[in-house]
């Protein structure tokens, strides 16, 4: 083992041979750079703890400085001198804890079911396994930061409704996360991320956009290219302006069979109501 003074012309001045070694720096005693056959060079630092040698890496070189290297093993070091500081153990504790998609199957398995109704459900599946799933893939619950966040949150900006959305569902899985232990408490990485606002998206059809659906509904019921129960549900969601779910759903027992004419707007697509549905 060499010793040399770390630094960018020391580090690049070093000999490949055909097996690796460490060369420790002179003054952060445990602070070293191991240098491979194939030439490339890793900062580590190496301590003892309960009698056993620990070596934890750093970086490669060039990818990090040798100066930033110094601070970080200064840091480690540092650590390792507390009562419970040991950056090895808390590595392996790392590279064990649980991924952002098992968090994911057990916030769908075990959260939603229990605390969603199902169009919520089908939402939050759908947020996790399309957008969450694919940017986090395998990567550890513990680790997860407001950069992370914050780049999800900005892949998302042509759509900000879904990103909204998905940042909520975000944020309830780090809480759970919380619960659960896998991350410290008041560690949520979606705190700080500002929304995109949101456009107003309700709008009424004009009179000729009613005229046009009308007749669309009247061809589609003629030709039977649609069945008459989705003709049906589209009069009847212009007649009572209910959600779409509501008239999926709608039952007979809300159906007032004895109100025989009402005043909505139907007749513009040649229609007469015969029938209320209360809300």
């Amino acid at each position: 083992m060499a010793k040399i003074k770390i630094t960018k012309r020391t580090v690049e001045a070093l000999k490949v041979t055909s097996k690796d070694y460490i060369a420790f720096d002179t003054d952060l005693p445990g602070f070293g750079v191991r240098v491979m056959p194939s030439g490339k060079r890793f900062f580590l630092v190496q301590y003892r703890r309960h009698g056993r040698t620990r070596r934890v890496m750093i970086g490669q070189f060039g990818i990090v400085t040798a100066e930033l290297a110094r601070r970080e093993a200064t840091i480690k070091l540092g650590s390792v001198r507390g009562a419970d500081g040991d950056p090895a153990a808390l590595r392996d504790a790392d590279r064990q804890s649980t991924t952002m998609k098992e968090l994911g199957e057990r916030f769908l398995t075990r959260y939603v079911p229990v605390r969603c109704k199902p169009s919520t459900q089908a939402e939050y599946r759908r947020s996790v396994e399309l957008f969450l799933d694919p940017f986090f893939a395998k990567q550890r619950v513990r680790s997860v930061t407001t950069t992370d966040v914050a780049e999800l949150h900005g892949s998302l900006s042509h759509i900000p409704y879904q990103a909204k959305r998905t940042l909520g569902i975000l944020s309830k899985m780090m809480n759970l996360a919380e619960t659960w232990g896998m991350r410290d408490k008041h560690t949520n990485p979606c705190e700080d991320i500002e929304r995109y606002p949101e456009r107003e998206r309700e709008r009424f059809l004009s009179p000729k956009e009613l005229q046009s659906l009308g007749q669309a509904l009247t061809a589609a019921e003629v030709s039977e290219t649609e069945t008459k129960y989705a003709v049906a549900a589209f009069r009847i969601l212009l007649l009572t302006g209910c959600r779409l779910s509501e008239i999926q759903t709608l039952g007979w027992r809300y159906v007032d069979l004895d109100r025989k004419n009402c005043d909505y707007p139907i007749a513009r697509l040649g229609q007469r109501p015969s029938i209320l549905v209360r809300r």
